[in-house]
């Protein structure tokens, strides 16, 4: 059975995904931005197996560094890591917003926070192969603007939310390519179109799908060796955005990013 941290865990999809594990024998360690809420998923979660909680800001990557690390001294068994936690498009018309950073938050959230936490954790990932990295991404996906990569120019809520979703699919990919040969397999799905979530009502669209239909994907490749580098649709393999496989966007995309988690 696997150690298996989940990140957004107190609602949607990642609550869901949380009690499917931990009935399935699994140690969940649940994060949660609030911590009544982290608490209370906790001792939901521990009705059914072995959890344990864990509070971060992902809009904070000082406290998504904080979180790797507590993870990693607690749970030096880790071998899976659910990169689910993330930001919505926002209500129809809200503006720009900025993470404690600085950034431009679906940015910081989406994209900047699951790098930074997946390198936190890899040491310990690596230390207990077979591990997966697992990152929950969207269909809906658009090439970052290189030239405005913060979003300050004609910013609208849904293209931050797929441009952020195209970094990291592009990041999984390159990721997976690094970690090749180590035992880490590394991959990004979209688990089903508009959920019945907080995050999409927020956006004012109606629900397509519910959370139990997203939950199969994030299961087996949280759970079985799938291969690595790859894009699935739900439980099948699928094709990201082109882009997503250019080397030149793959090495611009590496550039800005240290750029960014430098400042």
């Amino acid at each position: 059975m696997s150690t298996i941290l989940i990140t957004g865990a107190t609602s949607g999809l990642g609550r869901y995904v949380a009690f499917e594990l931990v009935r399935s024998g699994h140690v969940v360690l649940a994060h949660g931005r609030d911590p009544g809420r982290t608490e209370q998923l906790v001792e939901e979660l521990r009705t059914e197996g072995d959890a344990e909680g864990f509070v971060a800001d992902l809009a904070s990557l000082t406290q998504v560094r904080e979180l790797g690390a507590h993870v990693a001294g607690a749970h030096p068994d880790l071998d899976v890591l659910i990169n689910n936690a993330g930001v919505g498009a926002g209500p129809p018309g809200a503006g720009r917003e900025l993470s404690a950073d600085g950034h431009e938050l679906r940015l910081a959230v989406n994209y900047l926070a699951p790098v930074v936490l997946t390198r936190a954790l890899l040491p310990v990932l690596q230390a207990n192969t077979p591990a997966r990295v697992v990152n929950v991404g969207s269909a809906g996906q658009e090439p970052l603007d290189f030239d405005d990569v913060e979003f300050r120019r004609g910013y609208d809520g849904f293209a931050a939310y797929r441009r952020a979703k195209f970094a990291l699919a592009a990041h999984t990919f390159v990721l997976a390519e690094e970690l090749a040969d180590t035992g880490v397999a590394v991959n990004v799905l979209h688990p089903a179109t508009f959920m019945d979530t907080a995050m999409v009502r927020e956006g004012g669209v109606a629900p397509w799908n519910t959370v139990a239909d997203g939950a199969p994907g994030v299961l087996a490749l949280a759970t079985q060796d799938l291969g690595t580098g790859m894009y699935f649709e739900g439980t099948s393999p699928s094709r990201a955005h082109e882009g997503t496989y250019d080397p030149e966007v793959r090495k611009r995309l590496a550039a800005v990013t240290d750029q960014l988690l430098a400042l």
